[in-house]
């Protein structure tokens, strides 16, 4: 009886895993179709802490704060439903920032590259209107098709106007300036 017990509730913990997974896969894509996103903005996933040590060095992940356990799976569980949603990234650009290129491997989408408009420039490392010139520069020169970008807070808030967690994700339309937040859980 107890066998039986344990495997209805594995059934069940399964089948609202599913069910949870295939919720973010629709909320999602709806996000990207609803405005006609040509951009995916994520905030990088978990890495506690606030800014970066005094010691800062965009070159050395050791002087940054990085990601956490957490925040490795909320990064491998982001990619995986972004995988089975069905959408395809023409281009994944991340910030040089360690949290960011570490999220942006961990997703397991393919092929990524590091853009400097994608910056932090909270504390001063990068320079704030430098940063929001080449990332304006990249947004009206994209085409058809769907970037995603891994960056920060900051870069996120100045081009949409969104607060977002770490591991979030907003749907940018480029061209009618659009936004669509969202998450996976």
């Amino acid at each position: 009886m107890r066998t039986i017990i344990i495997a209805i509730l594995i059934t069940m913990t399964t089948q609202v895993g599913a069910e949870n997974s295939s919720a973010s896969m629709i909320k999602l894509a709806q996000a990207v179709h609803s405005i006609d996103a040509n951009v995916i903005f994520m905030r990088h996933a978990l890495a506690p802490g606030f800014g970066d040590p005094d010691s800062f060095d965009v070159a050395d992940c050791s002087t940054q704060r990085n990601l956490n356990a957490e925040g490795r799976a909320q990064a491998r569980s982001i990619g995986a439903a972004m995988r089975n949603s069905g959408l395809q990234f023409k281009d994944i650009l991340s910030s040089q920032w360690c949290r960011c290129t570490q999220s942006a491997e961990l997703l397991n989408l393919g092929h990524w590259s590091t853009f400097d408009g994608l910056n932090s420039f909270f504390q001063g490392y990068a320079n704030k209107q430098v940063t929001l010139d080449l990332l304006n520069k990249k947004l009206a020169s994209l085409g058809d098709g769907l970037t995603l970008m891994v960056t920060h807070q900051v870069v996120i808030s100045a081009i949409t106007k969104n607060v977002v967690r770490s591991g979030a994700l907003v749907a940018y339309n480029s061209t009618t300036l659009e936004t669509q937040a969202f998450t996976f859980d």
